[in-house]
């Protein structure tokens, strides 16, 4: 017996394709009782003390920032490239270990959490360089990425249906950005002149989200692209 949609060899006794999970039989159709192809998980999955672990990784992360805080202030007497460490350090804790602290973590609530501890780590190192480039550059690039990446992740996760749309014109907003943002680079770093290269991701996203619009549109074109990639 093999499955009706990756090809896969199957014994008589599966009752889902190891591979892409699709059921080989009609569920009202009584299966034959037989040796499965596949061994089976002989040992029962251990359960992970999750919060012992985060509590792990946390120490593990703050003996470089005490190291490093340390040291700066023995050499300089301040805080100096200390704090671009201890930023980096908190902006990754934030990203990526705080949500873990919690059970089921609302993507719509970290990750524009996520942006704002980046934009106050660019606006740190702003004001530690003094480059005046936070409010003309950092800020509305940081900003309108926040946004964008916020607003995909909260209609997927709210919206079952529809995502190449989401998808598709996420991508064509962010090629159109690319224009501006070359615009505000211009403005805050006192370029020369408009070079022009945002206009190469621009066209690429733009087909790029147009193609993904197109298979949302168009059902036997996107049915034979999840044939042909296995999705």
């Amino acid at each position: 017996m093999y499955c009706i949609k990756c090809g896969v060899k199957l014994a008589d006794s599966e009752k889902r394709c190891p591979l892409c999970g699709t059921v080989p039989f009609h569920p009202d159709i009584r299966r034959e009782e037989g040796e499965a192809l596949y061994p089976a998980d002989r040992y029962p999955r251990q359960q992970v003390n999750r919060k012992g672990i985060l509590g792990v990784v946390t120490m593990l992360l703050l003996m470089p920032v005490f190291i490093t805080l340390i040291c700066d202030l023995g050499i300089h007497g301040r805080v100096t490239w200390s704090g671009y460490v201890m930023g980096a350090i908190a902006l990754g804790y934030v990203a990526v270990v705080l949500p873990c602290w919690f059970r089921r973590p609302n993507p719509v609530i970290f990750v524009p959490c996520g942006f704002v501890a980046a934009g106050l780590y660019v606006l740190y190192i702003d004001l530690m360089t003094g480059g005046g480039w936070f409010l003309g550059f950092a800020f509305p690039v940081v900003g309108f990425l926040g946004g964008l990446i916020t607003a995909v992740v909260t209609l997927c996760r709210y919206i079952r249906r529809g995502r190449l749309y989401i998808y598709g014109g996420a991508m064509i907003a962010l090629g159109a950005f690319m224009p501006l943002m070359e615009l505000l680079m211009v403005a805050a770093f006192r370029l020369p002149r408009f070079a022009g290269w945002s206009l190469y991701p621009l066209v690429a996203l733009a087909l790029l989200g147009g193609a993904l619009i197109f298979l949302a549109i168009c059902r036997p074109a996107r049915e034979s692209m999840e044939r042909k990639m296995f999705l």
